[in-house]
């Protein structure tokens, strides 16, 4: 039970004890009840409970208005009433599927969706950006190339802050702590560039081991490992994951008054100090033991060290473990020259690249041709962001041909001792980085051209001749298509349509009671909108709520304030419960008679569950006849 729990229990109470509960789903901002007997509720003692809004009882519902908290009330009154705890329309709360790596998969990928188109746009910037400096139309250093790079570099290095962002809605942690929490790792005095040119380290940890780390800052006296997390992806989606914990963890134990700010607060401090202390540099230690690891295979076998460089690049990156050989290949280029150690990693890109273009080719999925074609572009130019989150990890095959395909290629770059002289550019423009600068030799180039050409076409046939790229609409898709229902309800009564603001009873004109229209009615006859199923007639008759087939509530009120006539010149041919079609009569009234005693015909047709659908449009149409389209229900 969580902290409304005293609330669950005294609405429970008051609407007649959980016995008298059939059902209970929730909404927005309410409790849905449908309860055996109505007459058992203290519907005054509920209006005038603290925690409660009001009471509305329409469609066959008792309706208990709690506000935008509901969904925690909700999950405190289910144990009560003896109801599994399940998701805001009733459903049973959906489990992630398959193993531990296939749930990570998904989660990766769910995150990245949102974000693949302007990731793909950064990256075709970024490479036209290079190729326009390498031609000669402006030079690196104006202000064009200034200002394009920023253009482009900025969703990369800010990238933990748009996870963090669509994390946040995965993790169901509020989106603004999370993307907090993602300035904050992207803060610029506290990443490792900063900090470490900044003064000598205080001391380091672990000296003389594959951990050794220097320490620049403390938090709290904590000794905190520098680390650069601008473009990292793994941090920061574990930090929001745990947050999102430490979040639910304060909802329930700090009270509800200064909840709006204590909540976040504590959640930041809490998640932000075990991110920084414990959770990123568990990725430093391990990127250092993969780095000794690969130093002592390279030492046995260039070969076999390209190999596991190149298979396991593009592995690394997504967990940010590739971080512990960037010193290293600086280190390598400042003192000897050049560096051998990291360049195995050139192949993955290409082996990337063709199994796209394979993809793109082979593909009859329109959905899936249009994400290939950017992330192509975007991989020659030395990107892969887009195709590797967006098309190869979600589908999984394509992923690990391309990670074989590297691998065979990065041997042979280790085999034949590939060097990079200077600190070069991705993709094609890596190319340069690769002249011999003491003596102008091309043949480093060639090499890497040749392995570049094998890697891409490596991966381009392992593709085509074992990917059903066709079938990726049965797997974990990048991009989830979002589908909108509707449902169109026809014209219950044929006669003049009437704006609900003009109708005379202001508990329907205020639209307290649902949102529609209103018809004076040429015939004294109703019938169904829609196929569905009758939640109530009341007594006088003069009133019918249906629920539809897709789910939209109706209330169909004939006249106003002829619930006085008790019943007198009504006739229901429906009972509550009966399923109904649409055309179907469901009542029949006296016009004539009703009208000579005074009373408006003026009849509402209401949506009373507006606030769970998406949108509802009216009709345009001044006068409608039976079995016209009257409202247009979105979910």
């Amino acid at each position: 039970m969580g902290k409304y729990e005293n609330l669950a229990k005294e609405i429970v109470k008051k609407v007649g004890g959980k016995e008298n509960v059939a059902s209970l789903t929730h909404c927005v901002t309410r409790l849905r009840f449908v309860l055996k007997d109505e007459s058992r509720a203290e519907d005054e003692a509920l209006k005038n409970m603290d925690g409660v809004v009001t009471i509305m009882k329409s469609g066959g519902q008792y309706q208990v208005v709690i506000g935008s908290h509901v969904p925690e009330v909700y999950a405190d009154v289910c144990p009560i009433v003896g109801i599994d705890t399940r998701d805001q329309n009733g459903q049973e709360e959906e489990k992630p599927k398959g193993g531990l790596g296939d749930r990570f998969i998904d989660t990766v990928s769910g995150i990245f969706q949102p974000i693949l188109g302007i990731l793909s746009a950064s990256g075709m910037l970024k490479g036209l950006n290079s190729l326009f400096s390498f031609m000669g139309l402006y030079a690196e250093t104006s202000g064009t190339y200034l200002y394009l790079s920023a253009f482009s570099d900025a969703l990369f290095m800010f990238l933990p802050v748009l996870l963090a962002f669509t994390a946040s809605k995965k993790f169901k942690l509020k989106p603004f702590v999370g993307m907090t929490i993602g300035c904050a790792l992207c803060y610029p005095t506290i990443q490792l560039s900063a900090l470490s040119g900044a003064a000598e380290p205080l001391y380091t940890l672990f000296a003389g081991t594959v951990f050794e780390s220097p320490v620049y800052q403390t938090l709290f006296g904590i000794p905190v490992i520098a680390m650069d997390y601008t473009s990292t992806v793994i941090p920061i989606i574990l930090i929001v994951y745990f947050a999102s914990k430490v979040q639910k963890l304060m909802e329930k134990i700090i009270p509800e008054i200064v909840a709006f700010f204590f909540v976040p607060m504590f959640t930041l401090l809490i998640s932000l100090t075990a991110g920084f202390i414990v959770i990123g540099p568990v990725a430093t230690f391990g990127s250092n033991l993969i780095l000794q690891g690969i130093l002592l295979v390279r030492g046995l076998s260039p070969l076999f060290a390209g190999a596991l460089v190149g298979g396991l690049w593009q592995v690394l990156v997504m967990f940010g473990l590739h971080w512990g050989f960037i010193p290293v290949y600086i280190n390598n280029i400042m003192t000897v020259g050049y560096d051998n150690i990291m360049m195995p990693f050139f192949g993955a890109t290409w082996a990337t690249t063709g199994v796209v273009l394979a993809m793109m080719i082979k593909t009859k999925d329109k959905k899936l041709k249009s994400l290939c074609v950017p992330a192509a572009i975007s991989g020659f130019f030395g990107v892969t962001e887009p195709a590797i989150y967006g098309i190869t990890l979600p589908r999984k095959k394509p992923f690990v041909i391309s990670c074989i395909a590297a691998a065979i290629v990065g041997a042979f770059y280790g085999m034949i001792d590939l060097k990079e002289y200077m600190f070069g550019g991705l993709g094609i423009f890596e190319f340069p980085a690769m002249i011999d600068p003491a003596t102008g030799d091309l043949n480093n180039v060639t090499m890497a051209a040749i392995g570049a050409a094998a890697a891409t076409i490596l991966g381009f046939v392992l593709t085509f001749v074992f990917c059903k790229t066709d079938e990726a609409k049965k797997d974990q898709t990048a991009e989830k298509e979002i589908s909108l229902k509707k449902e169109i309800l026809v014209s219950p009564l044929s006669g003049k349509v009437i704006p609900l603001s003009e109708v005379t009873d202001a508990a329907f004109s205020s639209g307290i009671l649902g949102k529609g229209v209103a018809i004076l009615p040429e015939k004294g006859e109703v019938k169904a909108p829609a196929n569905g199923t009758i939640q109530a007639i009341f007594p006088t008759k003069h009133a019918i709520g249906m629920v539809t087939e897709q789910g939209a509530e109706l209330l169909i009120h004939i006249g106003m304030n002829t619930v006085q006539l008790d019943g007198e010149g009504f006739t229901s041919r429906v009972s509550e419960g009966m399923k109904v079609k649409k055309g179907e009569v469901l009542v029949t009234f006296d016009k004539k008679m009703i009208e000579e005693k005074g009373y408006s015909l003026e009849t509402p047709v209401l949506i009373t569950n507006a606030d769970d659908v998406a949108d509802i449009v009216e009709t345009e149409k001044d006068f409608v006849e039976f079995g016209d389209s009257l409202l247009t229900v979105i979910f």
